[in-house]
């Protein structure tokens, strides 16, 4: 019902629009009445009224590039492992079950032979099982983006376009820390997407998603921006476009598309309980997701820059104890002691407020800032520090298997005000620990504890100055305002804890 009143709605505008268009026409000098359609009519219309229409029209965009998607099949051949039980039981899947594409990969398991019955025990022969994804098209000689965890360990690689045509697929490269993946097939003249700029698009805009859900190829689903630049766990390179665009098992490597037809993402994860589509659903911004492929075809990996720096987020608190006005920038929790960061100058407390005169608005801008730069360049680094913006050059690194700048956040003599009992750390922990100097928390009370404060943290310095004894902590806490910013050790990450003192 909905949607037929959407219809004539749009319709009634139109003919309101040719009416009008007609009376001025009868008016000497004016152009004669024009035709005019219910797209060019919700053109005409402010935005206001258009919102009012209702959803817009995508066919146009998946007639255009819809043909420009495609299908992916990967085989694998997978060591299966003993059967679960005596009689009969379950085969052991490759996949944790909590996992939200558990039941999806069951989907193919389950079919196969040997998963009933049995023997009671032993092993299965070597059975090859099939994962399926999307892609599509960026270059009319066949190079195809979609995600590297679609072809991960794929032994054949199928490509298939909608005119029914099948390409085996050579991978040319992929990149597991951006979930990147370059295909190539043989093929001359196809259909491609247009590349667009995620960096113009605006939360709230609409966004469209093509791909193979469940093997239902070329499947159109819509929705709208939720949020730029997220951050999830364990992904601190990728600041993910999150869209409420339904996305499932099987859309993973596909397009999103603004409704300029232009490709801003690369369609990648979802959050999910049940491995069906919940409203959360991320994307890989295009423009990261070039950079990666340009990388790939090139030497068949990626470089990406690295500081040397464990950084967390600003809130209000812990601006205050800096002295800055507002919440911004990404607060240098610890710096690799031969990292680049080190080199430069930097050290815990600094907050990094711009790089090369981009500004940081929070942490999770800095690590894809600075993988994206190429190891060797110069970064100028802007940082707060002592109440006042001081300039950094730095010689940006090469990441191997250590971080960029990674996104962490993890946390006697009673102290009063501030609720803890610490004693001083002993040689052997301040060996095993790493760490020359600070107070161990015995127990954490009051503003301590409100703030997260637990025992076995290490407290190193207050608003940036190290603390060596329990009766310079005491003379801290004492002369400090009504917030101060904890550093504390806490299994092996250090990081800055705002604790309001009242």
């Amino acid at each position: 019902m909905n949607t037929k009143v959407i219809t004539r709605s749009a319709v009634a505008i139109a003919v309101a629009v040719a009416l009008s268009a007609g009376y001025v026409a009868g008016r000497r000098d004016v152009p004669p009445p024009q035709v005019i359609t219910q797209a060019q009519a919700a053109a005409l219309m402010p935005a206001e009224a258009a919102a009012k229409t209702g959803i817009p029209d995508f066919s146009g965009l998946v007639e255009t590039y819809g043909p420009a998607v495609v299908n992916i099949s990967a085989k694998h051949v997978v060591k299966q492992t003993a059967l679960r039980g005596g009689g009969g039981g379950a085969q052991q899947l490759p996949i944790d079950p909590s996992d939200p594409f558990y039941q999806f990969f069951k989907h193919f398991y389950g079919g196969m032979p040997g998963m009933g019955g049995g023997d009671g025990g032993g092993m299965q022969p070597d059975t090859p099982s099939t994962s399926l994804g999307s892609g599509f098209i960026i270059s009319p000689d066949g190079y195809i983006l979609t995600n590297a965890h679609v072809v991960d360990g794929a032994n054949v690689v199928t490509v298939k376009l909608t005119d029914k045509r099948e390409f085996k697929a050579k991978v040319v490269g992929a990149d597991k820390q951006s979930d990147v993946a370059v295909l190539k097939i043989d093929a001359k003249d196809l259909p491609t997407v247009k590349i667009g700029d995620p960096r113009q698009s605006k939360v709230g805009q609409w966004v469209v998603a093509i791909g193979s859900p469940y093997g239902f190829d070329n499947t159109v689903t819509s929705g709208i921006i939720s949020a730029k630049s997220r951050s999830l766990p364990d992904e601190n390179y990728t600041p993910f476009i999150q869209t409420d665009v339904p996305v499932n098992p099987g859309n993973s490597g596909g397009p999103l598309f603004n409704l300029q037809g232009e490709v801003i993402g690369i369609n990648s994860m979802i959050y999910s309980q049940t491995g069906g589509f919940q409203g959360l659903s991320f994307a890989i911004p295009i423009n990261e997701a070039m950079k990666v492929k340009d990388d790939l075809v090139k030497t068949g990996h990626v470089s990406r820059g690295r500081l040397g720096v464990a950084v967390q987020s600003m809130n209000q608190t812990l601006a205050d104890s800096f002295g800055m006005d507002k919440p911004r920038g990404a607060l240098v929790s610890s710096v690799d002691s031969n990292g680049p960061a080190a080199k430069a100058g930097l050290k815990p407390g600094d907050v990094i407020l711009a790089v090369n005169g981009e500004p940081v608005g929070d942490s999770s801008d800095l690590p894809s800032l600075i993988a994206g730069m190429k190891p060797g360049t110069k970064a100028d680094i802007q940082v707060w520090r002592d109440k006042s913006t001081k300039d950094f050059s730095a010689t940006i690194g090469s990441l191997s298997d250590s971080k960029v700048a990674s996104n962490d956040t993890p946390q006697s003599q009673m102290q009063g005000r501030l609720g803890v009992a610490v004693r001083p750390l002993t040689p052997e922990e301040k060996s095993n620990s790493s760490v020359d100097h600070g107070l161990l928390v015995e127990q954490a009370a009051g503003a301590a504890e409100n703030a997260g404060i637990q025992p076995g943290d290490v407290i190193l310095a207050v608003n940036g100055r190290p603390v060596t004894s329990a009766d310079q902590l005491k003379q801290m806490i004492a002369h400090a305002g009504n917030s101060i910013a904890l550093l504390i050790q806490r299994d092996d990450a250090q990081i800055f804890v705002p604790v309001d003192l009242g």
